[in-house]
């Protein structure tokens, strides 16, 4: 334990470093990113040294999220590259990310800079956040450029970053106010609120609010060895949902300070996989209740330009009710579970600018959590995570290079006698380049730039993995991954052309190995997972995305593609008939694109999924082989201004040529369906 108390020890120091040092400073600057042609930024407020990207991110923001006919961030992040969403059908159906195939635990998840966590499965149902209130998606592989974050943000191989809305306000207004309105298919009715308040001139407050009510019934087609024979309707897949949010954010001099109160409470109903040998027969009824809620706050100061502070703590609470009942559904076991997650979380962060082209950071981070159900022979876990990161990073003319060590210590207990996993305590590196050749020089290539990346991170096992009653291994290894990355992002201004304005490419070749992977699959019943080891693979991949911007008349127009090539092998046992085999549901080839335009007061968007053929089971045999599928969207928005509001009105086609699909095996996706959004703002 005496890293524990070192480390602990180190947090609280800084904090009274932080108390007893008072620096005032000029209020910090206001840029917009000019990385991403695709970015529509009003305003953000840097609060540090502007760094240059190493490790590049995708992502959505501003009118493209919008405009985007998509109903969660997770139907937003399919069209990234490198991704694979498993979607268990309809809106209510749990959706989760896969990154670049090393597993959905091995994503974190960030709401406005801190992590979403669950201890008792390691994931988090993307599904449930609504892009109401979201003004940009991020995705990073590996992690982000800027050394100045929590140790959290090292810990992952990969990173999704939600940004909520911001407040900004123009001359002499103080109150912002978005009425929403949504309706559409499977008898779904959305309304929210989104109310802005400037209290003062460095105090803006925020409140946002939405219901979502669906019944989830949508037509669907089964297939049997000779094709599609029948018509059904999914059923038991309505949803209840209530989100309500309320911020408050301070401008201080040279910093910046928020707090968040997250509220999610939910019904729904789990339709289950389809019984495709006798359709129709059984009907799901198995239901789940849920309440997320959580506070968090962050506190960011330059007290100079040597040194600078970024403070975040969270308290969260999640309670979840599952209700199997044979009696309504004959295919099921009795079940009627409840569980409750307690988290507790500080993140110390410090930054030290050596030089103007040096920079070392230090960040400790304290988590605790704890699991409480009414299992039988349940040992009521508890979950101590310290986790510190030492970074660096170098920025000179044409390069630029980025180093990090984290150290992860957990230790976990146990309220009644069957023992646990005890303690574990691990060191994983990280180091990423990047070289812009032509820096300075002028021309059509001065923003080219090459990069590298090598990453090596530690996951330890979830609650569920380790303690569940009769399933849970106490004996379970941890995963470790390993990623190497080699990639080119070239960015053309011309100067010389009538229509282009803009083009943007990037490409990364990239080669993952997972010792020990824990793959989580659906058993009968949903709720509960069968937890297989695959040992050891290897993935192999290619992603290749290309954004250009276009000036044609009046008419701005954007267009965005992505490709993903990936080759996932089980290497487990060397003498299996399936050795090699690729990895269940990762395609070897997948793609997005969208097409925007805008003239005046209309817009439109297009936008298009592929995934390619996949395997069900690392078993690559006919029986488990999956089809490719394809999906096509469309919207159509117009504006009007009336005195003092504006009117957005905007009609979607979703599935516009009724693929009939799957994107896990047995849960069937909606057909052609529509949604009719109106939009009133103050």
């Amino acid at each position: 334990m005496n890293r524990l108390t070192a480390t602990v020890l180190l947090c609280l120091l800084a904090a009274n470093v932080l108390a007893q040092t008072n620096v005032s400073a000029p209020s910090g600057k206001r840029t917009t990113s000019k990385l991403d042609s695709m970015q529509h930024i009003k305003e953000v407020i840097v609060t540090s040294q502007l760094q240059r990207t190493i490790i590049p991110v995708q992502k959505l923001s501003g009118e493209q999220l919008r405009r985007l006919s998509v109903h969660s961030v997770a139907d937003a992040m399919r069209y990234f590259s490198g991704v694979q969403i498993k979607d268990y059908g309809g809106i209510g159906g749990l959706k989760t990310v896969n990154i670049r195939s090393l597993g959905t635990n091995h994503t974190g998840v960030f709401y406005d800079g801190i992590e979403l966590g669950n201890a008792q499965n390691g994931v988090v149902d993307l599904g449930r956040f609504s892009l109401d209130n979201m003004e940009s998606v991020q995705l990073y592989n590996g992690q982000k450029s800027n050394i100045f974050q929590p140790a959290k943000d090292f810990s992952s191989a990969s990173a999704v970053y939600m940004q909520s809305r911001v407040p900004t306000f123009k001359p002499g207004k103080r109150d912002n106010l978005n009425v929403a309105l949504k309706a559409g298919s499977f008898d779904t009715f959305n309304p929210s609120l989104l109310w802005e308040h400037q209290l003062a001139e460095h105090l803006r407050t925020q409140l946002s609010a939405e219901w979502m009510t669906t019944s989830g019934k949508y037509r669907f087609r089964y297939a049997k060895k000779n094709g599609y024979d029948t018509t059904e309707v999914r059923r038991n897949g309505d949803v209840k949902a209530l989100r309500a949010e309320a911020s408050l954010y301070g401008i201080l001099h040279r910093g910046n300070w928020k707090g968040k109160i997250y509220l999610y409470n939910s019904e729904r109903g789990y339709p289950g996989a389809a019984v495709r040998e006798e359709p129709g027969r059984f009907s799901h009824q198995d239901r789940q209740w849920d309440t997320n809620l959580f506070a968090q706050a962050s506190f960011r100061q330059n007290f100079s330009d040597f040194y600078s502070l970024l403070l975040n703590a969270k308290a969260a609470y999640d309670y979840l009710h599952y209700l199997s009942d044979p009696r309504l559904d004959v295919t099921t076991m009795y079940t009627d579970n409840t569980y409750r997650q307690t988290e507790l979380y500080f993140s110390a962060s410090h930054l030290f600018n050596l030089r103007r082209w040096w920079n070392i950071a230090l960040s400790n981070d304290i988590q605790y959590n704890y699991l409480d159900a009414n299992l039988t022979n349940f040992v009521y876990p508890h979950r101590l995570t310290v986790l510190s990161a030492l970074a660096t990073s170098v920025q000179l003319q044409r390069f630029s290079a980025q180093a990090s060590l984290l150290h992860s210590y957990t230790h976990d207990y146990v309220d009644e006698t069957g023992g646990t996993t005890g303690t574990h305590s691990k060191i994983t590196p990280t180091l990423a380049l990047s070289y812009r050749p032509f820096e300075g020089v002028g021309g059509t290539f001065d923003q080219l730039s090459l990069r590298a990346f090598y990453k090596k991170i530690y996951r330890m096992p979830t609650f569920n993995d380790l303690y569940y009653t009769f399933v849970g291994n106490k004996s379970l290894k941890p995963e470790s991954t390993t990623q190497y990355d080699i990639g080119a992002t070239l960015t053309l201004q011309p100067r010389k052309t009538l229509w282009l304005r803009q083009a943007y490419f990037s490409t990364d070749v990239y080669y993952n190995t997972v010792d020990n992977k824990i793959v989580a699959m659906p058993s009968s019943n949903q709720f509960r997972w069968t937890m297989m080891n695959f040992g050891y693979c290897q993935i192999w991949g290619l992603d290749v995305s290309a954004k250009l911007d276009w000036r044609i008349s009046q008419v701005d127009v954007s267009t965005h593609a992505t490709y993903t090539w990936t080759r996932a092998m089980d290497k487990t046992e060397p003498e299996s008939e399936f050795y090699g085999g690729q990895l269940p549901y990762i395609p070897w080839h997948s793609g997005s694109a969208i097409v925007s335009a805008a003239w005046r007061q209309w817009s439109a968007n297009y936008s298009f999924i592929y995934t390619g053929e996949r395997y069900e089971s690392s078993a690559n045999i006919a029986e488990n082989y999956s089809q490719p599928w394809y999906t096509s969207d469309l919207s159509l928005t117009r504006e009007f201004t009336l005195r003092k509001f504006t009117l957005r009105l905007t009609a979607e086609v979703n599935n516009i040529f009724n693929q009939q699909y799957e994107v896990v095996q047995c849960y069937p996706m909606p057909g052609t369906n529509f949604r009719i959004k109106a939009n009133f703002i103050l």
